[in-house]
């Protein structure tokens, strides 16, 4: 007769008991370290200054960590000092915000912080140096560095003083922890944030051997190809230098058809928030597609601020608009024929290496990339110039050309050999009368960036269209610019 077996009343008892535990431990660990919390931002425009675009999970950092991280390491931010914590790398900080513009904060188990848009898009302006700071949604920052800003957290996470100690001592001086995050913070989150910027600094060592971004730039796309999960491209087959000046990301419904981005790589706006949220760190399955749907609507119907000086001279304006229609309209004006076309470079004649940088295997895996998600990509597609773009808000878009390389409008329009050959960017006092940015001087100096257009990438070169106006006749087409 077989004999039954009987499990003893405690060991099942005890069994149960492991079973508890492991599930309290499991929801303890899921709420502390994996809970998502809504942000809870009032409108679209919030949104746009504060929101996630679904970075924080996978490039983001803790809040608390990223918090201190300038009053521990101030050695490893750049500049003389004058400028503290981030404030150094060119943030725009509002007061009362828990971060600066384009970044977000948002709580994943527990709060963490990421870039958004407005990181780059996000412009600046001072009418004079004691003047407040104008902050202008959808327009390209000026000041703001991001490779500089990629630097100093790869520094500081190197630094032998980036321990579990040193932080939490600079964090309770910002906050109070509970006893449990106090030990996820020095045994898991410290250390697990180490690792991983060291990792990031580890993924950008290609920027080393090429010429800086500067403020107010970055290499769009490089960053993409060059990432291993994303498309994957290898920098040591790759030497292209793609930095380029930010752009506005106003008026967008004035676009609508038209090609997208300097070189015209893509024609939809969809895709590019799409993939603009993923070069930032969002991943497919990260994407918040509705509000980035909202955030696309918001872009199309936001205009740029009026001209802020005084009004421009009318009867020396209408000239302008005259010469204007007669030379700059078939590229520029609404109803160009040119306008929101590629331009060949051999015809248009500016810096080819932005254009270089962007391949037919680029566009190819691209495309590819999100194939198993309903938002997928296939407009991304390889062209041979750079896009004649309409001018809205041009006086708040200086630097000018692709590459930022021209300082103000008034440069422009003379011969290249004319253009300043070096110039500092990253100073957001404004030059009325040149339409332009300040760019040189001791305060330019001393607060901005130095640009050499004799660096690869970086080339002032072509555009020559209104060098050979007369110069009554140019100054007449920058007073009719203002009014754009």
């Amino acid at each position: 007769m077989a004999r039954k077996d009987h499990a003893h009343p405690k060991s099942r008892r005890w069994l149960a008991l492991l079973l508890v535990l492991g599930a309290a431990v499991a929801a303890i660990g899921w709420y502390e370290l994996f809970r998502e919390e809504p942000q809870n931002l009032d409108g679209v425009e919030a949104y746009y200054r504060y929101g996630s675009i679904g970075t924080e999970q996978e490039e983001g950092l803790p809040y608390w960590v990223w918090r201190v991280l300038p009053e521990v390491f101030p050695q490893h931010l750049p500049g003389d000092g004058e400028d503290a914590g981030y404030a150094a790398l060119g943030v725009v900080w509002e007061e009362g915000e828990p971060t600066p513009v384009g970044f977000s904060r948002k709580t994943i188990g527990f709060p963490r912080i990421g870039i958004n848009c407005a990181a780059c898009h996000t412009a600046t302006y001072r009418t004079a140096p004691e003047a407040e700071r104008r902050i202008v949604p959808a327009g390209p920052h000026q000041t703001f560095d991001p490779q500089a800003y990629l630097r100093f957290l790869g520094d500081a996470a190197a630094d032998p003083d980036f321990t579990a100690d040193t932080l939490l001592a600079a964090i309770e001086e910002e906050t109070e922890l509970s006893w449990l995050d106090r030990l996820l913070y020095r045994f898991l989150i410290i250390p697990r944030t180490r690792d991983g910027l060291l990792e990031q600094a580890e993924r950008f060592t290609w920027t080393d051997d090429r010429p800086r971004w500067g403020p107010g730039r970055i290499d769009p796309f490089n960053p993409v190809k060059f990432h291993p999960d994303l498309l994957a491209l290898d920098p040591a087959e790759d030497d292209t230098i793609g930095n380029s000046d930010i752009m506005p990301l106003w008026a967008m419904d004035e676009q609508e058809g038209y090609a997208l981005h300097w070189d015209g790589l893509n024609d939809s706006l969809t895709e590019v928030v799409l993939s603009g949220a993923i070069g930032d760190g969002a991943r497919p399955d990260s994407l918040p597609v509705e509000s980035l749907g909202e955030l696309e609507t918001y872009l199309r119907d936001l205009a740029p601020p009026p001209y802020p000086f005084d009004s421009p001279d009318r009867q020396m304006a209408a000239r302008g608009e005259a010469l204007f229609e007669e030379h700059c309209a078939s590229c520029h004006g609404p109803e160009g024929g040119c306008t929101g076309t590629v331009i060949p470079q051999s015809e248009v004649g500016t810096d080819r290496h932005r254009l270089e940088m962007w391949t037919a295997e680029s566009a190819e895996r691209y495309n590819a990339y999100a194939e198993d998600y309903p938002w997928d990509f296939d407009a991304f597609v390889k062209t041979d110039g750079y896009v004649a773009k309409p001018l809205t808000g041009i006086w708040l878009r200086a630097p000018y050309l692709h590459n930022g390389s021209v300082p103000t409008v008034e440069d422009l329009l003379r011969p290249a050999e004319e253009r300043p050959a070096v110039f500092y960017r990253g100073y957001d006092v404004y030059h009325p009368e040149r339409l332009g940015f300040i760019h040189a001087g001791e305060e330019a100096e001393r607060h901005g960036f130095r640009y050499d257009t004799a660096e690869p990438g970086n080339g002032n070169q072509g555009h020559e269209y209104g060098t050979e106006l007369p110069t009554e006749d140019r100054d007449a087409l920058v007073e009719y610019l203002k009014t754009l």
